[in-house]
């Protein structure tokens, strides 16, 4: 496994750090959201939520070309790229202890706008089918408006790592006799019911691709 880079090594528990690829692309791969932290044309910070896919070690994502984030991306602009499943609240005997069982990626590097359109168009695919397994299929074919009119980075994951906290409360010693509840929430993001369009054709049915999401695909 090669060493992480300074900028990506977890410091603070460093305990929690995972530098192992496949840790990394998993977790990027189950979450359906990733937060991209910019330096705008003004000179200040900004983070911004999109929606991500991966494809080998690249990741890409999409916005409009109105979008301040990708119209940032200038050649050379380097940005941090940040994606955390939440999976529980650690309930602890002290409010000090208390903490949450996340799983995190950090990742580094110099985004580029893709231009080819064959890859642009692959990677549109990727993201939609990232949200909804098989959806791509499913949709009428995009047209050559839609595809101008949208914008799509790339970023590679050469510069990225883990951080990771599972298991119970550790309290300090002298507080595990006292009588105090603690232990873990579990939490899991779950899909509901679909709520079907008012505009809905009479008798299309739910698609399996879209009850799966619902049985757990997410």
């Amino acid at each position: 496994m090669e060493a992480p880079s300074k900028r990506v090594q977890v410091k603070r528990a460093a305990e929690r750090g995972n530098y192992d690829r496949a840790t990394i692309e998993a977790i990027l791969d189950e979450a359906l959201i990733c937060h991209v932290g910019i330096v705008t044309d003004e000179g200040h910070p900004v983070v911004i939520p999109v929606i991500h896919a991966r494809d080998g070690n690249t990741l890409y994502m999409h916005g409009s070309p109105a979008s301040r984030l990708l119209r940032t991306m200038k050649p050379g602009a380097e940005i941090c790229l940040t994606a955390t499943l939440l999976d529980g609240i650690v309930v602890a005997r002290s409010a000090f202890h208390h903490s949450m069982n996340y799983r995190s990626v950090v990742v580094i590097g110099t985004a580029r706008i893709v231009d080819d359109p064959a890859e642009k168009l692959a990677a549109l695919e990727l993201v939609t089918d990232h949200v909804i397994p098989g959806r791509w299929a499913e949709c009428r074919p995009v047209t050559e408006k839609e595809i101008k009119g949208t914008l799509v980075a790339a970023l590679s994951l050469g510069e990225a790592s883990a951080k990771i906290r599972s298991g119970g409360p550790v309290d300090d010693d002298a507080d595990y006799e006292l009588p105090i509840w603690a232990g873990v929430i579990p939490l899991a993001l779950q899909a509901s019911d679909p709520v079907p369009d008012g505009r809905l054709v009479d008798g299309v049915p739910l698609p399996d691709h879209v009850a799966a999401v619902v049985d757990g695909g997410h």
